[in-house]
C-alpha cells in the first residue's frame, strides 16, 4: 500500500506540473497577443482554459480521495494540502490570462496608445515568478522559493510606473482613456499573476519547513535562507 501511495503522488505533481505550464504558456500567449497585435494567442489561451478548468476538478479529486483513502500524517499530509492550494493558485493565473485577453481584444480594435515597454518586461518576470515557483515545488526547495518571492517587488514597482505613466496620458486626453484603462488593467492582471507564484512558493515553505509564512512571504524572503 506505501508504494502504491508513492506512486499516487507521483501522479499527482505531474499533473501540478502539467497545470503550471499550461497557465505559463496562457500568461505568454495572452501578452504575445498583445505585443504582436495578434488575434490568434487569444484562441489558445480560451482554449486552454477549458483545459485548466479540467485538471482543477481532476486534482482537488484526486487530493480528496487520497485523504480519504490512505489517511495521511505529517510530510504526506502537508503535501497534499499544498498541492490542493497551489492548484487554486495555478487556476487563478490562468484566470489573470483570460483577463488580459478580454482587455487585449479591446486594444486590438484601436491604435496603440503607446510603445510598449515596461509590460512585457512586467510579463516575463511574472511568467519567470510562475516557474519558479514550479521549480521550488518539483525540488522541494525553500531557497528557491524564497528568492523567487523576492523578485515580486520588481514586479509591484514595474505596476506602479505603468499605473503613473499611463495617469498620465488619461489627464493629458479623454480620448486616451479607454486604451490606458485597458494597459492598467492589464498590468494589474500581470501583478496578481505574481501574486499568485507568491502564493506557491509559500506553500512550498510549509511544505518544506513545516512553517505557515502566507502574508508575511515578503518578510521572510528578506532575511538569511539559513534562519529558516
Amino acid at each position: 500500500m506505501p508504494k502504491k501511495f508513492d506512486q499516487e503522488l507521483a501522479v499527482l505533481r505531474k499533473q501540478v506540473l502539467k497545470m503550471g505550464d499550461t497557465a505559463e504558456a496562457m500568461v505568454r500567449s495572452a501578452m504575445q497577443a498583445l505585443v504582436d497585435r495578434d488575434e490568434k494567442p487569444i484562441q489558445e489561451v480560451l482554449r486552454w482554459e477549458e483545459e485548466m478548468d479540467s485538471l482543477q476538478v481532476a486534482i482537488d479529486d484526486q487530493v480528496v480521495r487520497l485523504i480519504v483513502t490512505h489517511a495521511p500524517v505529517a510530510q504526506d499530509l502537508r503535501f497534499l494540502l499544498m498541492v490542493a492550494r497551489i492548484n487554486s493558485e495555478l487556476e487563478r493565473v490562468g484566470d489573470q490570462a483570460v483577463n488580459i485577453c478580454e482587455n487585449v481584444q479591446l486594444l486590438l480594435g484601436v491604435p496603440p496608445l503607446k510603445p510598449l515597454v515596461d509590460l512585457p518586461k512586467m510579463s516575463e518576470l511574472a511568467q519567470q515568478m510562475v516557474h519558479g515557483g514550479l521549480v521550488a515545488f518539483t525540488e522541494g526547495s525553500s531557497e528557491r522559493a524564497l528568492e523567487t518571492i523576492r523578485s515580486d517587488d520588481q514586479v509591484d514597482a514595474l505596476n506602479d510606473q505603468i499605473f503613473r505613466e499611463l495617469l498620465t496620458y488619461m489627464m493629458s486626453d479623454v480620448r486616451n482613456i479607454p486604451r490606458a484603462l485597458a494597459l492598467i488593467l492589464t498590468a494589474r492582471s500581470l501583478e496578481r499573476v505574481a501574486d499568485h507564484a507568491t502564493n506557491i512558493c509559500e506553500e512550498v515553505v510549509y511544505l518544506v519547513k513545516g512553517l505557515d509564512i502566507r502574508h508575511q512571504g515578503k518578510k521572510v524572503a528578506g532575511k538569511a535562507l539559513g534562519s529558516l
